[in-house]
């Protein structure tokens, strides 16, 4: 029977500093793939960069969003997934031609991938761009990770037509003492025995009992996942006044109207001649409130 979930949950190990994290995307999956028509090798990989991205803002206590894009040069030039510390994700690609089976590396050719952390709040981002080191997705983070965080951490993603899910482990720094020095080894390599419709069809649960049974395991309530486009009108209007009227009025009149497509929902906004010239009111209308106060 199919499951319905779109959730994170959190584990610990009690006796070891250890942490988990456990991702299932249902229908959230499916807003993104029923939006475009991804070949299937390409939305398998966009599902495993959703699982993860998921995953990584959830450790990262973000009141901002997490971007992570992935450039190339063959013939997939671009993934992107954002997710914001409240777990609101959305995501695109862009491609050229028929895409045969490959590896994520075959596919995407000389590129990079690049992760940024964007507060919202007026703080300044931080991005951080990496070679693709490794043969999927989970490699390349893996790498990433213990780069960056030098916090050993591990990920196990998979992604079919109907579910993304991601599992991550990481190695927290040693706030107590633990008696058992092999822990780190023995999870990874349990998490390692994963098969991929195990971690797609399994609850969170059934995943830390099936792997980790004889361990003294925390788990915590799970947190939902939601699809969610920032893109509105308003943001369109506010993109054509930094455009400028002069360069709107061009468009308008080579073409009879302006349309900003959002990729990552599909949505499409058409602004017609007073349309535009509503936007621009607005604009002459704050100005003089200004100048009169």
């Amino acid at each position: 029977m199919k499951n319905s979930r779109d959730t994170l949950q959190k584990f610990l190990f009690e006796q070891a500093p250890i942490r988990g994290e456990i991702v299932h995307l249902d229908a959230v999956w499916q807003s993104v793939i029923e939006r475009h028509n991804y070949p299937t090798v390409l939305r398998n990989l966009m599902g495993e960069l959703c699982a993860a991205a998921a995953l990584l803002a959830a450790t990262l206590k973000l009141k901002g969003s997490l971007v992570m894009q992935i450039h190339g040069k063959g013939a997939v030039k671009l993934l992107v997934v954002e997710c914001s510390g409240d777990l609101e994700l959305r995501a695109t690609a862009k491609w050229e031609g028929d895409l045969l089976n490959g590896t994520l590396q075959e596919l995407v050719g000389d590129g990079r991938c690049v992760i940024t952390l964007d507060p919202k709040d007026g703080n300044q981002a931080y991005q951080g761009i990496v070679e693709l080191e490794g043969e999927t997705i989970a490699e390349i983070l893996r790498n990433y990770m213990t780069r960056s965080e030098q916090l050993e951490t591990c990920l196990w993603l998979a992604a079919n037509e109907e579910y993304a899910a991601g599992m991550l482990l990481q190695k927290l720094p040693d706030q107590l003492i633990s008696k058992d020095a092999d822990a780190w080894n023995r999870a990874t390599r349990l998490a390692d025995t994963l098969k991929p419709e195990e971690l797609l069809m399994l609850t969170s649960r059934e995943l830390v009992n099936r792997l980790y049974h004889e361990e003294d395991i925390r788990m915590f309530d799970a947190q939902s996942v939601i699809f969610r486009c920032t893109c509105a009108r308003e943001n369109v209007a506010r993109m054509l006044r930094m455009l400028g009227q002069a360069e709107v009025d061009s468009i308008i009149l080579e073409r009879g109207d302006v349309e900003v497509h959002c990729e990552f929902c599909n949505q499409r906004y058409i602004f017609d001649r007073v349309d535009a010239d509503a936007v621009f009111a607005d604009v002459m209308a704050i100005s003089t409130n200004q100048t009169l106060h």
